[in-house]
């Protein structure tokens, strides 16, 4: 007998594949006007739900699913899954740790650089049919500087060893605790790191704990040569104070692969879109073909085992 699972995210025909094979029918959410409709459908087949951290499943969803056992989210955050709501049903939870790490940290740097030498307007400007003798823009290199980084799981790591090893940067990193035996300096607050620092880059969690981390007064201690650079959630950094920051030039721009108000295409991007000095990318930071592999292989790890009546290999509640 199969096993019915609601896909709460887009999946590729690879995934429903592997998916399938092992024994799952997947009803895609995707493929519906909107959510509730897809939830309402599966409540009679669904005992597994796959999700992602920033659509998460919400108490109501899970009171629409009563055959509801496990939730996977297909990367590594979970924050929007209401946990104790699960817990009081006795849902399981799994996310998918690490797969799209090394991803991910590739395209912190790759936007640190873009961000730094002005990548966005360079090209802009070829485009325009101009060269090398009309380039008047002071595009600094990002060796041998000062990184700050917010936020030192798993990504962060990934990000500080690129930066120590391939490019001979300094690394400081800001968390709610020192991590034990990091190498690298450890500041107990983020105004502090983000004085230190030449650039900053964001690899922090969602979440309550987190928003708005990044406010003013990190982005004014940043410097008007500082550079942030967001992989982690759009909620971590004021916005608003974000673009106060760059129209009044206190800082010297941005890489930004998350933004507020995702999943929808924010608001607040056509005014980010003004800024040559700005990067965006549309959160893609951690897809990599790679990386989709790897998370597939952890979701099914996660399902099998759970329907076998094993440990979870990335159980979070």
């Amino acid at each position: 007998m199969t096993i019915g699972v609601l896909a709460m995210v887009g999946l590729s025909p690879e995934r429903v594949a592997a998916l399938t094979d092992a024994g799952y029918a997947v009803r895609e959410g995707k493929k519906y006007a909107n959510r509730m409709d897809a939830v309402r459908e599966a409540a009679n087949t669904a005992r597994a739900v796959l999700t992602n951290g920033r659509g998460g499943l919400s108490a109501d969803e899970m009171e629409l699913l009563p055959k509801l056992q496990i939730i996977c989210t297909v990367g590594a955050g979970y924050e929007a899954v209401d946990l104790n709501k699960a817990r009081s049903r006795g849902i399981a939870v799994a996310n998918s740790p690490d797969t799209n790490a090394s991803a991910v940290a590739d395209s912190a740097m790759m936007l640190l650089m873009a961000a730094t030498r002005h990548v966005r307007q360079a090209d802009r400007h070829v485009h325009a049919g101009a060269w090398q003798e009309q380039w008047r823009v002071d595009t600094p290199t990002i060796s041998g500087k000062r990184l700050g980084i917010l936020g030192l799981g798993t990504i962060g790591s990934k990000i500080a060893h690129r930066a120590a090893d391939g490019f001979d940067m300094e690394v400081g990193y800001h968390n709610r605790k020192a991590v034990a035996g990091s190498p690298y300096r450890y500041f107990d607050n983020l105004v502090g790191l983000a004085t230190w620092a030449d650039f900053l880059i964001c690899a922090a969690p969602g979440g309550a704990g987190t928003r708005h981390l990044v406010n003013a007064d990190v982005l004014t201690a940043l410097g008007p040569k500082g550079y942030l650079v967001n992989i982690g959630r759009g909620t971590v950094v004021d916005t608003a104070a974000l673009i106060d920051a760059l129209r009044s030039k206190r800082i010297g721009g941005a890489g930004l692969d998350v933004l507020e108000g995702e999943p929808a295409v924010p608001p607040i991007l056509p005014e980010l879109l003004k800024f040559d000095n700005v990067v965006i990318t549309p959160h893609v930071s951690g897809r990599a073909p790679e990386a989709r592999a790897a998370a597939t292989a952890m979701i099914l790890a996660n399902l099998n085992a759970f329907f076998a009546g094993k440990p979870l290999p990335s159980r979070v509640s």
